[in-house]
């Protein structure tokens, strides 16, 4: 989760009050925080919710508790809507074809009236390392860049460069690079490069004069993009594929601004492809819907009968206009949100501003019982055996690749189950059984002193036409032994020792094609009628394919069937 570190004497200022500590692990829940630590002065917040990125920063936490102490619902006077549109004064940014499919949106706002200082500049670079990181997935859909709008000529243009002929001073450097050069030299080029990777064309802003702003996603203008502390005016750009997404964050970051003491300028931006907002707008923007839940489903979700009025009170809390109309709730998302996608959203906001305290504790009508699962003691029990006869326990992922799970073994996977859309061939596979496992264990522990035995309790899963969902899922128990002169009589006691203790009856019986396994050094452990496990010396072929040196005995139990 997002954590964020500020001053205690800026994020005091910007609640509108002093907090000790016990007072803000009070009160941080309603803000979807809790205090992580707080010492020298800093006051280390960690966010606790992956939908409020208004939330990731010092003056969007600090917001959320003057509402809900307050339960005055801020406004800005510097959005403009589908009804409305702010005076842009001139500035203008404009979004040329040439950038379409490389990176299709830049937006932007301008800020002023408020002097820098090196706390507002770190809180500043902290909110936007956030949203590019977090809410951006490491800038691939949102990059921000904060320039000096004091030195921006507008327009402002935004185009799809050529890489081998537009160049710049980066900031952080100060030879003058090529945009396909700054991938390869600086720092942030290596490190996001990857984000333009295949592509002709590369993101470009400038100003009028053909100053550069910034090389979106990767690096600012060392002359333009070098804010510093006495600074007065900013200019912010927001660029990604995703309109919406960009046009949140710029909202967030004007709210943000306008809570340290920012004068927010609007700026009009003319889109180069139309989008559901047309092809211009001005920035910053609102663009949520209106969210609606009945005033039943309220009492129904929470299990508390509040009236119209009192939902609307809870909401204004959490900063939320809201209003009644024939026993539905009709809230306007604020600007700095757009987490409003079900009734429920609006229901759990309501819950958090009535306040948690103000629930009545009330006992479950039923009660259960916890308890370990009769496989569960049974496992317990054999895992003490094994630790008993000299074994470790390890403990393996469920899914890997099908060279682990089938070739290295040299057996079919006809009976494998594989993953339909696996993010990796690593992770393609849920494992079929424990040696391979227990294999991948000892291929790398060639260094360590002999003998090695380990072994594991885990479950396994296979295909199985009789079941409903057409696999089954099995609890096994797996161990290995290797050193110089281990073999089939080693592995036999160790199943004797085992059976012996846990009172079973057994016969043995030959196993034949098994690529696991040495031809006459194997055999099937029967109980019942029913087979159980099957044990024996490890083939030479297995061993080679894993990369082992040493003789190895191996076998596989099914603790269900046992059981």
């Amino acid at each position: 989760m997002p954590k964020i570190e500020v001053p205690e004497s800026m994020f005091f200022s910007l609640a509108g009050r002093s907090y000790s500590d016990d007072q803000m692990m009070d009160i941080f829940p309603v803000a979807k925080a809790e205090l992580d630590g707080h010492e020298d002065g800093v006051v280390k917040i960690e966010l606790n919710d992956t939908n409020r990125p208004d939330l990731w920063s010092a003056a969007g936490v600090a917001r959320a508790l003057r509402s809900y102490e307050s339960g005055k619902v801020p406004h800005y006077d510097f959005f403009s809507s589908k009804d409305k549109t702010m005076d842009s004064a001139g500035r203008v940014h404009i979004d040329y074809e040439s950038a379409l499919g490389v990176r299709d949106f830049s937006i932007s706002f301008a800020a002023s009236g408020c002097t820098v200082t090196e706390e507002m500049l770190i809180n500043l670079i902290q909110s936007q390392e956030k949203l590019c990181q977090n809410f951006g997935r490491k800038r691939k859909t949102i990059a921000i860049g904060i320039f000096r709008s004091d030195l921006v000529k507008y327009p402002v243009h935004y185009i799809g460069a050529d890489p081998d002929k537009t160049s710049f001073v980066p900031l952080g450097m100060e030879e003058e690079l090529t945009l396909r050069e700054i991938l390869e030299k600086h720092p942030k080029g290596r490190e996001y490069g990857y984000i333009l990777a295949g592509k002709d064309r590369y993101p470009y802003l400038y100003d009028d004069k053909g100053d550069t702003l910034s090389f979106s996603p990767i690096i600012n203008s060392a002359y333009l993009g070098a804010v510093k502390v006495g600074d007065k005016d900013l200019f912010v750009d927001i660029s990604g594929p995703i309109l919406d997404d960009l046009l949140l964050t710029a909202n967030i970051l004007a709210c943000d601004m306008a809570d340290m003491g920012f004068t927010i300028e609007p700026v009009r931006v003319h889109f180069a492809k139309d989008t559901k907002y047309g092809r211009e707008l001005t920035v910053p923007y609102y663009f949520q819907e209106e969210a609606c839940c009945a005033v039943a489903d309220v009492e129904k979700t929470l299990g508390l009968a509040l009236s119209g009025e009192e939902c609307v009170k809870a909401l204004a809390r959490m900063g939320v206009d809201a209003y009644v109309k024939d026993d539905v709730i009709h809230a306007r998302c604020p600007e700095w949100r757009n987490d409003f996608l079900h009734a429920v959203d609006i229901i759990e906001d309501i819950m958090t501003g009535h306040g948690l305290a103000n629930f009545e504790p009330v006992m479950p009508a039923a009660f259960t019982k916890g308890s370990l699962s009769p496989v569960e003691e049974y496992a317990r029990r054999v895992k003490s055996l094994m630790v008993g006869l000299g074994f470790q326990e390890m403990m393996y992922n469920y899914l890997g690749s099908k060279r682990e799970y089938v070739d290295n073994m040299h057996v079919s996977d006809g009976n494998v189950v594989y993953i339909a859309n696996p993010m990796s061939e690593n992770y393609e596979v849920v494992r079929p059984s424990i040696l391979p496992s227990l294999l991948e264990s000892e291929s790398v522990s060639g260094h360590a002193v002999y003998p090695h035995r380990i072994f594991e309790i885990g479950k396994v899963c296979y295909k199985d036409p009789s079941d409903n969902s057409g696999t089954t899922t099995r609890d096994k128990l797996g161990f290995l032994a290797s050193e110089g002169q281990v073999g089939f009589n080693e592995a036999s006691s160790y199943i004797q020792t085992l059976m012996y203790y846990l009172r079973k009856d057994y016969k043995l019986e030959a196993v034949e094609d098994d690529g696991r396994f040495i031809p006459g050094r194997a055999a099937k452990i029967v109980c019942g009628g029913t087979e159980i496990g099957v044990y024996g010396e490890v083939h030479p072929q297995v061993l080679e394919s894993w990369g082992c040196s040493m003789p190895a005995i191996m076998a596989e139990l099914d603790l269900d069937a046992m059981l």
